[in-house]
């Protein structure tokens, strides 16, 4: 019985790095920002993140506007530059550091 309360035990904390590295992350999103879209919108991110409150953030990710969104800001970007995964985490670091959120990034 032991035996296989520490197998279960070790199989639920494998999982569960295996899930969360799988989750999108904000300060990835700051460094996809920083590397690929900083030269593209001609602002840092702090600027782009506070464009909108989190509530507006989020429902314009739902409605899978997020990548027009990015080209309204920044009328240089192109669609389809950013895989989807890297919208995700940029979108992360959109909604943590949005305008009513509080946070400052240090980009």
């Amino acid at each position: 019985m032991r035996k296989l309360a520490t197998v279960m035990f070790a199989a639920l904390l494998g999982l569960s790095f295996v899930t969360t590295s799988a989750m999108a992350d904000a300060s990835k999103g700051q460094k996809l920002y920083q590397k690929k879209l900083k030269k593209v919108c001609g602002f840092n991110g702090a600027k782009f993140a506070s464009k909108h409150t989190q509530d507006e953030w989020e429902e314009i990710f739902e409605e899978g506007k997020f990548e027009d969104e990015i080209q309204n800001l920044c009328p240089a970007y192109k669609k389809g530059y950013l895989k989807p995964g890297q919208l995700q985490h940029i979108y992360d670091f959109a909604y943590e550091y949005a305008s009513d959120s509080g946070n400052v990034p240090s980009c």
